[in-house]
């Protein structure tokens, strides 16, 4: 109960401020009111560019940092502001709480930009190294104030937070957001043609980013289908061998049973029984593992709830974890993410991930367990961690029986959820970095 609160604290005091820098400037705002054109194209351009978005490692970015960076170079505070406001109704799709927040934080980046650029104002267009100082000032506004916003609501701490978040995509996004608001603050004069050519920048920049946004889904697709082609493949061979051993194992049961053990001697008789046991064990193996090749789902009657999955699977996890003083922690979704699923396999999937993300971190590690629902509105959880992450190369082996990356495993945890996953018409997929590994589970919604 206490984090929508620190939340709803944090949003307050961003508000004070925004109202604080705005109060400050008062004289300033007065006396050199911006051109009503340029703020409303600025509106509707900050509308407009936060419905695209593009999912980066561990994220999404839009790009309203073009409208409201641009806001800060051109326009006061006030109509700064304004325009960071205007940029959380292209976010109306995803709920009224986030365009609450949305709003709050937008305000308080482009008015932060706009107070920094007023430092300069001379009663003409700022000169470029204003114009550049003033960008970077609203963009380290946003990742200040963002990392703040994830960890008060998260739990999270901010050094876990940039740790997981700035990657070089992520740096490579700003730089081309900040390139793209400058080109924009020196074409939007007022004028027809600075409207026109204005709009020209906003057209390529959505293009460009539907661009990129294609190519990573089609990457992501085709990793996927990868995935799924080779897990199907081993799984065929693993099916094949098995029910092959099994045939076999069973007639040898059979004929070892038929022997009667009252017509041996002591020493031959041990030796039957403990045949007989080890074909027996043999059988049970054999069985088992290609049910692990080839999971059978049985589905519970009712709802699962996944928080209860992953709090199950966290404190089952925590003795392992004690042993390497890894830091366990859990951030729960307050939505309701009921799935349709076998609670055992699902479980043993989340036990699978988290001993591996243990195994895979220093001593004094951290892994990060969250839920939530992805933009579909399909239930997911994902176990992060900061350890070393998983090569390019080895990427492309993480599905495949008996592949792996520590010393003594079995290669097969996995393969195995990677097999329980698909079998409840969900996805297990790999979204890491070189900062560390992460594993996402979606799964279909109870009755969805």
């Amino acid at each position: 109960m206490t984090k929508p609160l620190g939340l709803a604290s944090y949003l307050t005091l961003l508000t004070l401020g925004v109202v604080g820098l705005n109060l400050f400037e008062r004289n300033l705002i007065v006396a050199h009111p911006d051109q009503l054109g340029s703020v409303a194209f600025l509106v509707i351009a900050g509308m407009v560019l936060n419905v695209p978005e593009v999912r980066i490692d561990r994220g999404r970015l839009t790009l309203t940092a073009i409208a409201s960076g641009a806001a800060a170079v051109l326009l006061n505070p006030l109509d700064a502001t304004i325009v960071g406001l205007a940029c959380s109704v292209g976010v109306a799709r995803r709920g009224g709480r986030l365009i609450v927040m949305n709003a709050v934080m937008q305000a308080w980046i482009s008015c932060v930009g706009a107070v920094v650029a007023a430092q300069f104002y001379t009663g003409g267009p700022l000169p470029l190294g204003a114009r550049v100082i003033a960008l970077g000032a609203a963009i380290v506004a946003n990742w200040l104030t963002v990392t703040l916003a994830l960890s008060v609501s998260t739990g999270e701490s901010p050094y876990s937070i940039v740790h997981h978040n700035f990657t070089p995509s992520f740096f490579v996004a700003f730089g081309y957001f900040a390139l793209a608001a400058l080109l924009l603050s020196y074409v939007l004069d007022g004028s027809v043609l600075g409207y026109f050519l204005a709009t020209i920048v906003c057209v390529l920049a959505l293009a460009l980013t539907d661009t990129i946004a294609g190519r990573r889904v089609r990457r992501v697709l085709e990793s996927e289908l990868s995935d799924a082609d080779r897990h199907l493949f081993h799984s065929r061979a693993v099916e094949g061998v098995v029910h092959n051993l099994r045939n076999h194992m069973a007639n040898a049961v059979g004929y070892l049973r038929e022997i009667d053990p009252r017509r041996l001697d002591p020493v031959d008789r041990d030796s039957l029984e403990t045949a007989t046991a080890a074909a027996t064990d043999a059988v049970t193996v054999l069985r088992d593992l290609s049910q692990g090749a080839t999971p059978r789902v049985t589905y519970a009657a009712n709802p699962i709830d996944l928080n209860e999955l992953v709090a199950r699977a966290i404190g089952m996890a925590r003795p392992r974890a004690r042993t390497k003083e890894v830091q366990l922690a859990v951030r729960e979704t307050p939505e309701v993410v009921n799935v349709r699923a076998d609670p055992l396999l699902m479980r043993e999937v989340i036990t699978n991930l988290l001993n591996n993300a243990i195994d895979a971190v220093g001593q004094g590690g951290r892994v990060d367990a969250s839920t939530g629902r992805r933009g579909n509105g399909w239930p997911y959880f994902s176990i992060a961690d900061n350890g070393p992450g998983v090569s390019d190369d080895q990427r492309h082996h993480l599905f495949e029986p008996h592949f792996t990356t520590k010393e003594g495993g079995t290669g097969l945890g996995l393969f195995m959820s990677y097999g329980i996953v698909r079998e409840h018409q969900g996805q297990l997929l790999y979204e890491g970095s070189r900062r560390g590994a992460v594993f996402t589970v979606t799964i279909p919604p109870f009755g969805g």
